[in-house]
């Protein structure tokens, strides 16, 4: 279902589920998809829908979406409409509920809960280019448009922090994501790691090539990995597209870049991988879980996410960011460790979509047996 009218509501409905925009499946998505199948019966409102770009995860669901609906904007679109969002989400009308159970990372946050319901929060981030990359967005457009992209993100900012005080309870994915809240918020959360398709992946026989599976863009760091393999004379393979990639495909002609891959092949690739290369900070970081799951050892920067899902000198290693030496050095050296695939298997499952799904619920739970004193802290 898609326009501005509001979708209809199983009878028995207790929970109203609310996304971004649905558009594609990563990470957030693919989190989002677990939730919605824990609530199957519950009403889906979001920004933008694609059902093809979700591949059609969401078919059969009632999906309610903004009056932006009928601009047909796409993925590679979506962030020309970033001003008009704020106006949008309010424009969403929620039916009585509950519980409105919003998954955002930019403006689910701020839809309207219908009186008496409480809100819960699963919050990836609080919106990047409004608090902590808003010089990055800045510097990645074009010098006419600047000035006014920073007025705009500066009203976003003031908007989000308003809509953050109407949720009862924000869920963090990881220490990184709970301490943005704690610091642009003023909120506390607790931590519901997000939910991974540990059953999609499987050990393989190992091959030669080490790989990276990332969107490509600038403050992913790939040019980190790609420089040490380079260094250390590795082959590597890239899985993923990006503004960036042209660019790095011409400065490192030795790496096989592959483009978008499918689900699949991506198991394929994460099976015969030597290692996985997580150079960036990632909030949570799916791919290192992932590449667990088959099996494979995970290099990754000892920041954000990586910190709570790999451990160092079992299921791979953490090396200081940003520096290519301790990169280049890592790579040389973790076949020699002899780490266990099980091992790598076995620390995955702590972050399977059955465990997420029994949190969340768990949450859920804990925030209707008590939304008088939710909702006075909130504000």
């Amino acid at each position: 279902m898609s326009g501005s009218e509001p979708a209809p509501t199983a009878p028995d409905a207790r929970v109203v589920l609310a996304h971004d925009y649905l558009l594609v499946m990563r990470g957030a998505e693919r989190s989002f998809a677990a939730i919605a199948a824990l609530y199957e019966r519950a009403p889906i409102f979001t920004l933008l829908y694609d059902e093809k770009g979700t591949d059609r995860r969401f078919a059969g669901r009632a999906v309610t979406t903004s009056p932006l609906q009928r601009l047909g904007v796409r993925q590679s679109g979506f962030r020309r409409l970033l001003p008009l969002y704020p106006w949008a989400v309010g424009r969403l009308e929620l039916p009585p509920c509950e519980v409105v159970l919003s998954s955002s990372s930019a403006f689910a946050h701020g839809v309207r809960k219908p009186p008496g319901a409480v809100h819960v929060c699963y919050c990836y981030t609080p919106f990047r280019y409004a608090w902590y990359e808003q010089q990055r967005a800045l510097e990645e457009t074009p010098a006419p448009l600047r000035a006014p992209l920073r007025l705009a993100l500066e009203r976003i900012r003031r908007w989000d922090l308003a809509a953050s005080r109407s949720v009862d309870v924000y869920l963090a994915i990881s220490e990184l994501s709970r301490e943005r809240i704690r610091r642009y918020y003023g909120r506390e959360a607790t931590i519901v790691h997000p939910p991974v398709e540990t059953e999609r992946f499987a050990p393989g026989v190992p091959g030669e090539s080490l790989l990276i599976v990332s969107e490509i863009v600038r403050h992913k760091r790939l040019q980190v990995a790609l420089e040490a393999a380079r260094r250390a004379r590795a082959p590597i393979r890239v899985a993923g597209a990006g503004p960036d990639l042209q660019a790095l495909r011409e400065a490192y002609p030795e790496a096989e870049f592959l483009g978008r891959v499918g689900d699949e092949e991506l198991a394929g690739l994460y099976a015969t991988a030597r290692a996985v290369i997580v150079p960036g900070v990632e909030e949570f970081g799916i791919t290192a879980v992932e590449a667990q799951a088959a099996g494979r050892p995970v290099i990754a920067a000892a920041a954000g996410g990586a910190l709570e899902t790999v451990i160092d000198g079992v299921t791979g290693r953490l090396v200081t960011l940003d520096e290519v030496e301790a990169f280049r050095a890592a790579i040389e050296g973790i076949d020699a460790l002899g780490l266990e695939p099980a091992a790598a298997v076995e620390n995955a499952q702590r972050f399977s979509v059955a465990v997420f799904q029994r949190r969340v619920a768990e949450q859920v739970e804990l925030a209707l047996q008590r939304p008088a004193a939710l909702q006075d802290g909130a504000q």
